[in-house]
């Protein structure tokens, strides 16, 4: 049963799984061993864990044509269909090198590139996660990034699931590794003889992934450490309390460490909510999961008014956020703190988990305070540029000189008056 709690009850934030010591070593000695072995490692941490024996760690050409005579054509279509959103959607995010001169002569701007290689982690072994492929390579593709290399673990047979295949292929990767876990992430850092070193890992993962991403991080550049995944559902007596408790439990169905929170002035609406919630959770496959994440981390909030519930909301900063209210769009300006915002009864979350375009990688933890979803942006770098005339030099030589002088960086000031000559400011 789900609780009905107070607004303060409600955790703000949700400690991120810093893993058991025994974990932490485990995933200590794998980077290690992969680091000074290479590709042996890695068959041998496969062999160990994915149960695979794998005589090429590449997947082959003639393994993803197998895929796509594996999988309906409905499952292409509607793939297809999500691929060409998530791209278009992306593409509105693409940033353009700039820069102005000035009347001096002076040249200011920004250079924006892509990131050279990506080394995208996508679950694997029995699941399978198309659409963690597509948002995770997508938005990498139309920043410009020019080598995109996947990582996922095999089955027992040594293969690679199907749909995860031919999402990849329509995503346009090329290159496909089977491997997995921690000895994934230490590939994409460091490099084997046959996995390339990589500038930047994203994808999904467990705890052995996300203590590896943690360890590697400033060797190569990450996305996040995801936590288990978040909705907070703001609804008011409007709402129909079937989408309400069906979109609670799109959630609660991920993980037993998921979070599907509903808050509402509406004593009539949590009540039938929790009723429906027990009533639709017995339908699911996947209800015993969903069942022990709304009892140990699901609830109900009772509050005054609207105001309170988006207040609330902006507290816990979820990573998914519904406004399921009569008029959503007045209460748009008042949300602070989201990684996804989904406004009406017919925008329920798992549009934007699959086909809406914006991506579904998002901040956890109640990290949406200060991080973003997942986008273009994480797969360029910006260089400043800057170009002095002599004149522009002159007039702004003499402040560089103070402030150098002011902070003791004498060879700063000298720089300026090699350059400057009698006109630079002498030492007092």
């Amino acid at each position: 049963m789900i609780a009905i709690v107070q607004p303060e009850a409600l955790s703000t934030r949700r400690e991120k799984e810093a893993g058991t010591p025994a974990q932490q070593r485990s995933v200590s000695e794998i980077i290690a061993s992969v680091r000074s072995e290479g590709d042996a490692a890695l068959r041998r941490w496969t062999s160990r864990f994915d149960r695979a024996e794998l005589s090429s760690l590449d997947v082959a050409a003639e393994e993803i044509e197998e895929a796509y005579r594996q999988v309906s054509p409905g499952f292409i279509q509607s793939l297809q269909h999500a691929a060409r959103r998530i791209r278009r959607y992306h593409e509105q995010q693409r940033r353009q090198s700039w820069m102005e001169t000035e009347e001096d002569g002076t040249i200011l701007g920004q250079l924006i590139r892509p990131l050279e290689t990506v080394g995208v982690y996508v679950p694997g072994g029995r699941a399978a996660y198309p659409s963690s492929v597509l948002m995770n390579v997508l938005p990498a593709a139309v920043a410009g990034v020019s080598r995109i290399v996947i990582t996922t673990p095999p089955q027992s047979d040594g293969k690679v699931h199907p749909s995860t295949l031919v999402a990849a292929r329509e995503a346009g990767v090329k290159r496909i590794v089977k491997v997995g876990g921690a000895q994934a992430i230490a590939a994409l850092a460091y490099g084997t003889e046959s996995v390339p070193r990589v500038d930047k890992i994203v994808g999904p993962g467990n705890i052995y992934v996300a203590l590896a991403k943690r360890w590697v991080y400033g060797r190569v550049d990450i996305d996040m450490i995801a936590g288990p995944s978040e909705i907070v559902v703001v609804a008011d007596r409007t709402a129909d309390h079937r989408y309400v408790a069906a979109d609670l439990l799109s959630q609660a169905e991920h993980d037993p460490m998921a979070s599907a929170v509903l808050i509402t002035p509406s004593r009539s609406l949590a009540e039938k909510t929790a009723r429906e919630i027990e009533v639709q959770c017995r339908r699911l496959e996947r209800a015993e999961i969903a069942a022990q994440s709304i009892r140990e981390h699901g609830a109900i909030t009772l509050v005054r008014d609207l105001e309170e519930a988006v207040e609330t909301a902006n507290r816990l900063a979820p990573e998914h956020l519904e406004l399921i209210v009569e008029k959503p769009w007045n209460w748009v300006g008042r949300v602070k703190n989201a990684g996804a915002l989904f406004l009406g009864p017919y925008s329920p979350e798992p549009v934007g988990d699959y086909v809406a375009g914006p991506n579904h990688v998002l901040p956890t933890n109640g990290t949406a305070r200060f991080f973003s979803p997942l986008g273009v942006d994480d797969f360029i770098k910006k260089t400043s540029l800057i170009s002095y005339s002599r004149q522009a030099l002159i007039q702004d030589g003499n402040h560089v000189i103070t402030l150098a002088e002011a902070e003791g960086l004498t060879g700063h000031a000298a720089s300026i008056r090699a350059r400057l000559g009698e006109e630079g400011k002498k030492d007092e």
